[in-house]
Parts: C-alpha cells; sequence; structure tokens
C-alpha cells in the first residue's frame, strides 16, 4: 500500500536517522495512513479511502460529500 492520502495529498518524507555517534542513515518518514470507509449520500454508496489523519479530521470539518466531490474532480476513481 502505497504512503499516500487521498484527501491531502501527504506524502513520505525522506531524511536521516542521527544516531547518538552523528552517523547518518537513509530514512522514510510515512504519513499516518488508515484505510477508513465512509458513507456518501450523494453517491449513495460506501467509499474506502486512504486518508492520513489530517485527512480525516479534514474530512469532519467539511464534510464528506465536498471531499469525495473535490477528489472526483480531480479525476481520481472511487
Amino acid at each position: 500500500m502505497a504512503a499516500h492520502c487521498q484527501v491531502t495529498g501527504a506524502e513520505p518524507g525522506f531524511g536521516h536517522s542521527i544516531s547518538h555517534s552523528h552517523r547518518r542513515n537513509k530514512r522514510r518518514f510515512d504519513p499516518n495512513i488508515q484505510k477508513k470507509r465512509y458513507w456518501v449520500p450523494s453517491l449513495r454508496r460506501n467509499v474506502t479511502l486512504q486518508v492520513s489523519a489530517k485527512g480525516i479530521k479534514t474530512i469532519d470539518v467539511r464534510g464528506i460529500d465536498v471531499v469525495v466531490a473535490d477528489i472526483l474532480a480531480r479525476g481520481v476513481k472511487l
């Protein structure tokens, strides 16, 4: 599963983990992606989204209908 939020577009960040002796190793900072199922009244069906924690909060504030309309406007198939 790709670590990519369908609502906010959050993707992994890359950097270094630094040890006590200050040696650097490559690492990946993944967003907190959750698979969540929503009932969308306008589509009259359930939609499963891969959303970050911030994306879940965005859906709570804006509403699922508005968020799904934005996703469909981008051309993403749900």
